[in-house]
């Protein structure tokens, strides 16, 4: 070999070096400078090992303190793969999915998985818990397996209002309703246990834990009265079952003073602590044979709030928004004799439109008598009468153009034609309630908008947040809005309404001693679907109004039909029979007032009605009594005895 060859490779191996030198500076160059904020990180995060400590959730209460969702304290497992000896993570696998009931291959994988932790299981019930703390200490596993705090949320009335309240995932966090709308509130803030491990994961001993308590979340007082929810729920499944309505029902109860929701009741419901179980059997029967999309479609359908989220014609309910809407214009009167007249139908625009009652017309009405016969001619000239212009802003006014804003998630909203749209044909449906369509929760609003003389109140399910730490209240103010009718008409509907159930096509919702106001109504549910709707909108006490209720009942196939009178208005009578007194509401007989009967004795017949009428007295005479000029010579009962408003003295002559 020569001196240049030597020379040649000398060369060859500097310019190597040289290569492979500055290669290796320009790799720590990227990763000290370029990357070197992710390493550090990377790193931080490999030797760092943090657990999450689940905040409790707040508790959601009914109205009268009453607890309807809480969360009990569990526990939560997880593990430090590169912490279990290896002669030792079959055992461990093996164990742990005995004791905790779980799959023993997604355990045992997760055992030999290269990482730093790995969750096992979380909503852990103490007692298994503490049979596995038994365990590891019998067989000295000091690291490796960690149990922390959590929480489990528990709902103690199982399905009583279920729609409403909503549930949690295993995650703690809300999936649907209240749970869900007021995540934010509820969740509180999570708390952690930290600490530093070297680099292959495994505890360095002269490290300690640092412990951040988690902070419990706020608690939620709702407007729901837990009582009158469960009697709404027995009314309303007792309804579907009696009536087999194949597609369910749902019933609103509202005060409507100030838009507080007493009860909000959707049939069928579900058990909140295990709600991705399925409520039917027959779905039940043939559940693992489904797709994850099949199985999806079905629990969302179930978990679905019929008041607020699905839509349907009202029918003849809705003629008070028409009857309402006419008296405030001033076009119509409630008692004027024969002002209207049903011959069994009426023509509009070439299209003749039959009255419910066609067979035999109602002839003469006034319109009391109309909304009494749910007469369909009569709110179609009315309709006429006001025009679409005048409609559609009472529409407006009463909520109808736009969601009501009650706090649930899910809320629909109306579909009616747009108002340039609307011809003769179309206002002529709108005016009886058929041809659009309107979600429960807004047509119990624009009943409390007339209950509540004439204005409008925002429905609200919450009525206040409580801190959890100091305990303090924050009430929630009702929203009260605009003014949609006078009180003078608000006390004419409503007056007509208690004629409907006093004589009407609402009679069977009557309760003996309550004056109760209500309207019926029957739809299609869909065009020519064969299916039906029926529904009672009822009101009481007619002369000052503490509840409204609306009650829906889809597609009724029993032997009582699908008429409202028949099928809705039933269940409400049995509804206000029992929450009326719930209430404490009083009877007429029970709202007079005591009297003292004045001294009749040298009076005659005439003076004496003249001072008992005065003090809402009655007299009442011998049987062949006529001459009004005698004079009293006993009475019963005698003076100064008290009596209640309304009862009877009684008189004789000589």
């Amino acid at each position: 070999m020569g001196f240049l060859d030597i020379k040649k490779r000398t060369r060859i191996m500097l310019f190597i070096m040289i290569f492979l030198f500055g290669a290796l500076i320009i790799r720590i160059g990227w990763i000290q400078i370029i990357k070197g904020k992710y390493y550090s990180n990377l790193a931080f995060h490999q030797q760092n090992l943090d657990r999450e400590i689940t905040a409790k959730r707040g508790i959601i209460y009914d109205r009268n303190g009453n607890i309807l969702a809480m969360s009990a304290s569990s526990e939560m497992i997880t593990i430090n793969p590169n912490n279990i000896p290896k002669d030792k993570k079959e055992i461990v696998a093996q164990t742990i999915s005995k004791i905790l009931e779980i799959d023993y291959e997604k355990v045992i994988k997760k055992v030999n998985r290269n990482s730093s932790i790995e969750i096992i299981s979380k909503k852990v019930e103490k007692e298994k818990s503490n049979e596995l703390r038994k365990w590891l200490i019998d067989n000295n596993i000091e690291n490796g397996i960690n149990i922390d705090e959590d929480t489990k949320r528990y709902y103690p009335y199982g399905t009583l209002a279920s729609q409403i309240i909503g549930f949690c995932g295993t995650d703690n966090q809300g999936l649907n309703g209240i749970e869900a709308k007021y995540e934010e509130t509820l969740k509180g803030k999570s708390g952690s246990i930290s600490k530093v491990t070297d680099a292959k994961g495994k505890n360095i001993k002269s490290e300690e834990e640092n412990y951040e308590e988690a902070k419990e979340g706020d608690s939620i007082e709702l407007t729901i009265d837990s009582n009158i929810q469960q009697i709404v729920e027995k009314h309303l499944e007792e309804a579907c079952i009696d009536n087999k309505c194949t597609d369910g029902g749902n019933i609103i109860v509202m005060n409507p003073k100030n838009g507080d929701v007493l009860a909000m009741a959707t049939y069928p419901n579900y058990n909140l602590n295990e709600p991705f179980k399925i409520n039917n059997q027959e779905l039940e029967n043939v559940w693992e044979s489904l797709s994850s999309e099949e199985k999806n479609t079905n629990l969302q359908a179930m978990w679905r709030n019929k008041a607020i989220a699905d839509t349907y014609e009202p029918g003849s309910t809705f003629k008070l928004v028409t009857a309402s809407a006419s008296l405030e214009e001033g076009i119509t009167q409630t008692d004027k004799a024969g002002e209207f007249s049903c011959s069994g139908g009426i023509e509009v625009a070439g299209v003749r439109i039959k009255c419910w009652r066609y067979y035999r017309p109602h002839g003469s009405e006034s319109l009391r008598q109309a909304l009494m016969n749910s007469c369909n001619p009569v709110f179609i000239g009315l309709g006429q009468r006001l025009g679409v212009e005048t409609y559609y802003n009472y529409l407006e006014k009463f909520g109808f153009l736009q969601k009501t804003g009650i706090d649930l998630p899910g809320e629909a909203g109306s579909i009616f034609l747009a108002k340039e749209k609307v011809g003769p044909v179309e206002l002529a449906t709108i005016s009886f309630g058929q041809r659009f369509e309107v979600t429960p929760i807004q047509m119990a609003t624009m009943l409390s908008t007339i209950a509540n003389k004439g204005i409008y109140v925002k429905p609200r399910l919450v009525k206040a947040i409580i801190n959890s730490d100091t305990e303090e209240r924050t009430e929630l103010e009702p929203e009260f809005k605009n003014r949609v009718i006078s009180q003078e008409t608000s006390e004419k509907v409503l007056d007509m309404m208690e004629t409907v159930v006093a004589e009407g096509t609402g009679k069977n919702a009557k309760v003996e001693g309550y004056r109760i106001g209500g309207k019926t109504g029957t739809s299609e549910d869909g065009v020519n679907t064969g299916k039906y709707v029926t529904s009672f909108i009822g009101v009481a006490p007619i002369d000052d109004p503490e509840i409204v209720m609306l009650i829906t009942l889809y597609n009724p196939t029993g032997e009582g039909g699908h008429q409202g009178g028949g099928v809705a208005a039933p269940v409400g009578g049995k509804i206000f029979e029992e929450v009326l007194p719930y209430l404490e509401l009083p009877k007429e007989e029970e709202k007079l007032k005591d009297v003292k009967v004045p001294d009749l004795i040298g009076k005659t017949i005439k003076e004496a009605e003249n001072i008992l009428k005065e003090i809402n007295l009655q007299i009442k005479l011998d049987e062949n009594e006529t001459d009004k000029s005698k004079v009293i010579t006993r009475q019963i009962p005698e003076k100064d005895v008290n009596i209640k408003e309304g009862s009877s003295v009684i008189v004789h002559t000589d």
